[in-house]
């Protein structure tokens, strides 16, 4: 029996970066084996066992074949004669095909640490077509390694992959863990221009597709379009080290642009309506989980409000955070806020321009959560008119606080 530590764990150390998970091949063995000697069964498809000292990951060699559509089409042979070389040889990238020995032996069949001082994302063999999934994962790749490029012929077999119908059979799954995988690399920006460049973004996310080539509001910069100022915004996202709820609200934040009437581009007058029903197809679509649903449809609708916070009455301000939930909910405000953040300064010249809008709303939000509504509501004869009492005192507070002289407030 021997053992090889393989994939990421090798690449990572090779790049001089630090790595999360050691996975590990074992090569002549049998799930008896490792069995007898403590491991832990986990797989369900294949066998993979757990340490019962260090709990990683180890794996018996296996080859795979291709026996129907999508990312469960395959069936998988693992027995002691399995080689090495075999086992590599079924992973999706030269970069991600080597193995350690114990020795300290680099196995790299595949010229994987040649690619590496390339800076090119290479697949392995025509065995890639067989998973669509390989297509989001060298888009990850992409996204994380920001600096390597996609080898032509691997790009080109992505994009045939597209073109026969592969992508469209991967599961909303296994799509939104990739995506929210991406999403959270160095420059997920680069994620979607990937996807966008194969054509499978087009398949996977058409409400993001449809953005590239709709103008932006000529006042901000007409040469970059809606889509180009998406990908800015996802990547401040990433620059402020914003979590997934923020960097999934940067993504999707402007989808209504996309259906603007022509007649009024490059004004994109009620987006925000538009922005959130769309987005609510895309979550539904990829069972989205709840907080990044949430806080995308509220970065849909209320961005504009948010940006306009200087500009916005007392009355505005309380019914914003009535409608946000704020005052149950401030730490989803704070991610609203800083999505929006994402979007003020995800424009050419503009990442470092200073932005006041959540520090005016925050101070307001402060001095809403200090009117004492239990007091108001024991000094108020009529019950029926609680709600409204407690509304004006945070009017009132929000107003002098901001020193908001204005008449009356206009609508949220």
């Amino acid at each position: 029996m021997q053992i090889f530590v393989v994939g990421g764990a090798v690449r990572d150390e090779l790049l001089g970066r630090p790595s999360a998970d050691r996975d590990h091949v074992v090569v002549g063995a049998t799930p008896e084996a490792l069995l007898e000697q403590g491991f832990r069964p986990v797989g369900k498809d294949f066998p993979v066992f757990l340490h019962p000292l260090s709990h990683e990951e180890y794996a018996l060699a296996r080859t795979e074949r291709k026996s129907g559509h999508g990312y469960h089409g395959f069936t998988f042979h693992a027995a002691p004669d399995v080689t090495l070389e075999e086992d590599l040889a079924r992973r999706d990238l030269t970069i991600n095909a080597m193995a350690r020995a114990s020795d300290g032996r680099l196995i790299d069949p595949f010229d994987g640490q040649r690619d590496l001082s390339a800076k090119t994302l290479r697949h392995i063999g025509p065995a890639f077509a067989e998973d669509p999934v390989r297509i989001l994962r060298i888009a990850r790749f992409a996204a994380r390694f920001s600096d390597f490029s996609v080898a032509p012929e691997t790009l080109a077999l992505m994009r045939r992959m597209v073109a026969d119908g592969e992508a469209d059979h991967l599961v909303a799954e296994r799509v939104w863990q990739e995506l929210a995988k991406g999403l959270m690399e160095d420059r997920p920006s680069r994620m979607i221009e990937i996807l966008r460049d194969c054509g499978a973004l087009a398949r996977l996310l058409p409400e993001v597709d449809a953005l590239f080539g709709v103008p932006q509001r000529a006042d901000y910069h007409p040469e970059i379009d809606t889509g180009i100022h998406t990908m800015m915004v996802i990547d401040q996202s990433a620059r402020r080290s914003f979590g997934l709820p923020v960097r999934f609200a940067a993504l999707t934040h402007d989808l209504g642009k996309a259906e603007t009437p022509a007649d009024i581009l490059p004004r994109h007058i009620g987006h925000e309506e538009r922005s959130v029903r769309l987005g609510e197809k895309l979550c539904a679509r990829l069972r989205v989980p709840g907080d990044c649903r949430d806080l995308a449809l509220l970065m849909a609708r209320y961005h504009g409000n948010v940006h306009r916070a200087a500009d916005l009455k007392a009355g505005t301000i309380v019914a914003l955070f009535e409608k946000t939930d704020a005052l149950r909910r401030p730490e989803r405000f704070q991610q609203l806020l800083d999505a929006c953040i994402c979007d003020f300064t995800g424009r050419l010249g503009w990442s470092d321009r200073p932005y006041e809008a959540p520090q005016r709303l925050l101070k307001a939000l402060a001095a809403v959560k200090a009117v004492e509504a239990g007091k108001i509501a024991a000094a108020c004869s009529d019950p029926a008119g609680i709600p409204e009492r407690i509304r004006a005192a945070r009017i009132q507070a929000v107003r002098q606080e901001l020193d908001d002289t204005g008449e009356q407030p206009e609508q949220a």
